[in-house]
């Protein structure tokens, strides 16, 4: 009893320092759902999680493109290219990236080239922590 009280406690502690942020529904995929989580790791860097699912491919989109590309906007206005959503053959897609910096704003884009420095493509969604 006293071991499963401190395991329920545990996963309470961990899961109340982890922050989820829900996209709202997108004009341009609007069957998408995607959601972002924040945590703060053992290291003192933050750990974001990005989840769609039913994300379209982005070369279905009009005009179509090649990829969707993920950003951070950081508590100092720094945006940032993080990393791309892989959707072609899964219903789900999902990114995970550590930061040293907070991140306040994350939205994606679907652009013609994953390596950009700055959103180009058209925005689909954008979320607040």
């Amino acid at each position: 009893m006293k071991l499963t009280l401190i395991a329920a406690s545990f996963l309470f502690l961990a899961a109340s320092c982890a922050s989820t942020a829900e996209f709202p529904v997108s004009s341009v995929v609007p069957a998408a759902e995607i959601s972002a989580t924040k945590k703060v790791d053992r290291n003192n860097n933050y750990v974001i999680t990005i989840s769609a699912k039913n994300l379209a491919n982005p070369d279905r989109l009009t005009p179509p493109r090649n990829t969707y590309n993920v950003w951070f906007v950081s508590s100092s206005d720094e945006t940032r290219n993080v990393g791309q959503l892989n959707s072609r053959n899964a219903k789900s897609a999902s990114l995970e990236v550590v930061s040293p910096f907070d991140v306040s704003v994350v939205f994606i884009t679907a652009e013609s080239d994953g390596n950009v420095t700055y959103p180009l493509g058209q925005e689909i969604s954008r979320t607040k922590f």
